[in-house]
């Protein structure tokens, strides 16, 4: 049986800049750098209501679905057999919210920063680096691939 696991990432964008956060204690990527808000989408979950959610539990601010614009869905794999390594991860840029954010799950970030999106730090989770740096060279394709023979 073959299963994609659908997640939902928040691209919080103001003045050219984007916010990223340090992961630590996931076991996924610690050490890198990543979207400030993403996590899986949930069963009967719409995608736009788990990128509210995550934006929520996150970075504790408040995004009205109608402010995230989608930029790109990544169909990703890791080849190791496992389902869970079987992805496809939709990708929104959100640039009016309610709140400042912070870190809200501090066991699993490390630190929550601000970066110019043509400076990013080193290192970020390479799949979202793929969609960073499309979004620094003006606009990300409307699907990409990621981790397959022949990337797209």
């Amino acid at each position: 049986m073959f299963a994609l696991v659908p997640a939902a990432y928040v691209l919080l964008l103001r003045d050219g800049q984007v916010l990223l956060q340090l992961r630590s204690g996931t076991g996924f990527r610690d050490g890198y750098w990543a979207s400030g808000a993403a996590g899986h989408v949930e069963y009967t979950e719409a995608v736009h209501d788990a990128a509210v959610r995550e934006a929520a539990e996150e970075l504790g601010v408040v995004v009205d679905p109608a402010d995230l614009e989608p930029l790109t869905v990544v169909h990703r794999r890791q080849p190791t057999g496992k389902p869970i390594d079987e992805r496809v991860d939709f990708f929104f840029a959100c640039r009016r919210w309610t709140g400042e954010p912070r870190r809200m799950e501090t066991a699993k970030s490390a630190d929550l920063r601000w970066f110019p999106l043509g400076a990013l730090p080193d290192p970020v989770v390479p799949h979202e680096r793929l969609v960073l740096d499309a979004l620094a060279a003006g606009e990300p394709p409307r699907i990409a691939t990621f981790g397959f023979a022949r990337p797209r």
